[in-house]
């Protein structure tokens, strides 16, 4: 049977729930180890403050890709996760048949090893909206986005992702058939350094599987 194709942007946490008999729970322990990790680093603030002045004034009116050009690329740029083991890449196609549908989209952003282009996805895929954005279900697309990754890496690792909407960014951990997300954390006020604190702990993670 020709599998049935689905685009991430079609996808919701409804959806993802009843087709893939997927379960939201409330604690996954890496999730917890993840957020637990901000107590080990410390920030940069004057870059950050600069960039958050620029979001607090601007925030309501980007769309989606003044939001990403403006403060989400250069904040993801003071943490680095371009090295030769591998690269962030945006708007590349990934695609995986699960339970006879294939899942297919390019995620807003996803860290993979590859030079030119991604190869098997480590972990984060990020889904950026604007904050009056009203059109379809980014934690699901991100949700789908992580299964594609996890299928494509053979179900044998955490699969960490990232939804950002406007100055809100949600944290979601996958693992199996469940994922738990966090609460939002408010880019616009002091937890903007600890945003940056989970993203510098996922880059230790995404290190520590690139030397095993």
């Amino acid at each position: 049977m020709e599998p049935i194709k689905i685009n991430f942007k079609d996808c919701s946490l409804v959806f993802m729930d009843k087709t893939f008999k997927m379960k939201q729970i409330d604690n996954i322990e890496k999730l917890d180890l993840w957020i637990d990790a901000i107590k080990n680093y410390n920030v940069e603030n004057e870059s950050l403050k600069i960039l958050q002045e620029n979001l607090v004034y601007r925030v309501d009116d980007w769309n989606e890709q003044e939001l990403t050009e403006h403060f989400i690329a250069p904040l993801l740029n003071l943490i680095n996760f371009n090295t030769r083991e591998y690269a962030m890449f945006s708007w590349r196609s990934m695609s995986a048949v699960i339970d006879n549908y294939l899942l297919i989209g390019e995620p807003d952003l996803v860290i993979a090893k590859g030079r030119r282009e991604p190869e098997v996805p480590f972990f984060c895929l990020n889904e950026f909206k604007r904050e009056m954005e009203t059109k379809g279900d980014p934690k699901g697309q991100c949700l789908a986005a992580m299964l594609v990754a996890q299928e494509l890496n053979n179900n044998n690792i955490t699969i960490y992702g990232v939804v950002v909407k406007g100055k809100d960014w949600y944290f979601m951990v996958l693992q199996g058939k469940e994922y738990a997300i966090s609460r939002a954390y408010n880019a616009t006020i002091s937890e903007l350094f600890e945003i940056v604190k989970l993203l510098k702990h996922l880059k230790t993670i995404i290190e520590e599987y690139v030397k095993s």
